[in-house]
C-alpha cells in the first residue's frame, strides 16, 4: 500500500510563503502523475499543480507565477512552494500520485490558512 504524508501547512499572512511536502512510502520514479490538489470549504476539489509524464508541469490559472511544484527522487518527496499567498488560497491541500495520467493515491491533506 502506497502512503503519502503531507506536511508544511499552517497559518500565514497574505503575501507570505509556505512549502508543502509530500513524503511517499515508495519510490516515486514510476509515477507519471504527481499533483497537488486543494479543497476549500463548500467547494469542489481542484487541481493546483501537477507534474506529468516527461516532467511537464501544469498549474491552475489562479496560482501561475506564484506556486511551483517539484519532486526529489532521492527523498521520494513532492513539494509545492507557495509564494505571495492570498486569502483565497485557503484550503486543505492534498498530494496525489498516479501511475498513469490520473491520480490514484491520495494523502490525508494539510490545512493552509491565509489570513491577517
Amino acid at each position: 500500500q502506497v502512503q503519502l504524508v503531507e506536511s508544511g501547512g499552517g497559518l500565514v499572512q497574505p503575501g507570505g510563503s509556505l512549502r508543502l511536502s509530500c513524503v511517499v512510502s515508495t519510490n516515486i520514479f514510476s509515477f507519471n502523475h504527481m499533483g497537488w490538489y486543494r479543497q476549500a470549504p463548500e467547494k469542489e476539489r481542484e487541481l493546483v499543480a501537477r507534474i506529468i509524464t516527461g516532467g511537464s508541469t501544469n498549474y491552475a490559472d489562479s496560482v501561475k507565477g506564484r506556486f511551483t511544484i517539484s519532486r526529489d527522487y532521492a527523498r521520494n518527496t513532492v513539494y509545492l512552494q507557495m509564494n505571495s499567498l492570498k486569502p483565497e488560497d485557503t484550503a486543505v491541500y492534498y498530494c496525489a500520485l498516479g501511475y498513469y495520467e490520473s491520480p490514484y493515491y491520495w494523502g490525508q491533506g494539510t490545512q493552509v490558512t491565509v489570513s491577517s
